[in-house]
């Protein structure tokens, strides 16, 4: 089987426009969490959420400005991944090119706005009645899960085999390894992989604030409030942002001189058959053994690792005795930490924005923090790297967990590139 590089990182984020603003916040524990604006609530009180930190339209051109919020995020994540692998418009290989998205709940931002303004005709004056369903031509295409998809293969040009993974906190994750192991089985040479999120909308916040699973706010300091592994932790903040990796065969990357990030060496999927919302430690075991299985590695040689860590009462918990009984003796010693507690939970983006920050710890030599672990919850006995960085050193491996509502588990795999 086919080595697999990766030779192009994107992102935008929460915490910056691009991935090294990215990193450099999660490693200061910058944290962009804040109230969710009056207009935005739904009437519900102390909502938190964490937007992105650019505008996505600022960086892209007019013929995307029709696209929804979650499309425009990821297509700038994906202009910078490509442009990091220097790779242009129409590669000369594009029947071999393909790209694979992982979004959560795509269209977010167009359903809002359409059902808003139906109902507010509707009910409004008889000539607002008449117009109540005359909606914009491209609606449909505007929400379709693929809209990524379609719009990142149109402007590159890539006709290759790739596929939208919609499979919540997991789908980006999921997007990334199934990208490899069609570069790495043969059925392509490279992959756009592309992990896109953008519900901080009324219906969105309506729809999460019912199952309970939201952060409040913290004492008096909102960006506090997202607290994994933390005694007084609450829930999670939802965040929106993207972020883009391109995958290539190692020939296909040295034949044209790419400079490769890390290579992409394992990648563990399972199903918990448990629960629709509860986490099981037994299926998320299952992914990182199947991801360690196939990079080859021991449990010993991950230097890193980006748990899930949502900050919920039971998943922490959960992910914690998962990782205790995946890694063993070496668990004590492993540098673990969850970037959720400035990011925000991303959902479908999740995956490939931790990846990325993961990849970018393995080569900076320093672990970002988890932000706010003030009180370490004696049922997560592992070490978290309470509130500042630590300098790592030279990794040659690190993990980055995706876990999902649905029982859906994901573990990734990246490792130094070995010449």
């Amino acid at each position: 089987m086919r080595p697999v590089v990766i030779t192009g990182l994107g992102m935008i984020s929460p915490l910056g426009g691009d991935c090294q603003s990215s990193f450099e916040a999660t490693l200061a524990a910058r944290s962009a969490i804040c109230r969710v604006p009056e207009a935005l609530s739904a009437g519900l009180p102390n909502l938190l959420m964490a937007p992105a930190a650019v505008e996505p339209t600022t960086l892209l051109g007019s013929q995307e400005a029709g696209l929804d919020r979650a499309a425009q995020l990821g297509m700038v994540a994906a202009q910078q991944a490509m442009a990091d692998a220097g790779i242009d418009l129409h590669p000369p290989d594009a029947d071999r090119f393909g790209v694979f998205v992982g979004i959560g709940f795509a269209g977010a931002h167009t359903l809002d706005a359409m059902f808003a303004r139906y109902y507010t005709a509707l009910y409004g004056s008889e000539q607002l009645r008449k117009r109540a369903t005359v909606v914009h031509p491209l609606s449909v295409p505007r929400m379709m899960a693929n809209a990524v998809h379609a719009a990142v293969s149109l402007r590159y040009g890539l006709r290759g085999m790739g596929n939208t993974y919609a499979v919540a906190c997991a789908s980006s994750a999921v997007a990334a390894g199934e990208a490899m192991r069609a570069i790495r089985h043969g059925y392509l040479d490279a992959a756009l992989v592309v992990g896109a999120e953008s519900m901080l909308t009324p219906g969105s916040f309506v729809a999460w604030n019912a199952l309970r699973v939201m952060a409040r706010v913290y004492g008096d300091d909102p960006a506090a409030s997202c607290r994994p592994f933390d005694r007084e932790r609450s829930g999670f903040v939802l965040g929106e942002g993207a972020a883009a990796l391109v995958l290539e065969s190692d020939a296909r990357a040295r034949s044209r001189g790419g400079r490769p990030h890390a290579e992409l060496v394992g990648y563990g999927a399972s199903s918990d058959a448990h629960h629709l919302t509860a986490p099981s430690a037994q299926g998320q075991a299952a992914a990182m053994r199947q991801a360690l299985a196939e990079a080859g590695l021991e449990p010993g040689q991950i230097g890193y690792l980006n748990a899930h860590g949502t900050a919920t009462e039971a998943g922490d918990v959960v992910e914690s005795q998962a990782i205790l009984d995946v890694f063993g003796a070496a668990a004590a010693a492993l540098p673990i930490s969850s970037t959720k507690a400035v990011h925000g939970h991303l959902i479908g983006a999740g995956g490939a924005v931790e990846l990325a920050l993961s990849i970018l710890a393995m080569h900076k030599g320093w672990a970002p923090p988890t932000a706010h672990l003030e009180d370490l919850d004696p049922r997560c006995p592992l070490d978290y790297l309470p509130l500042n960085a630590r300098e790592i050193g030279p990794i040659d491996a690190v993990m980055s967990n995706s876990f999902a509502f649905g029982g859906s588990n994901a573990s990734l795999i990246a490792r130094r590139v070995r010449h």
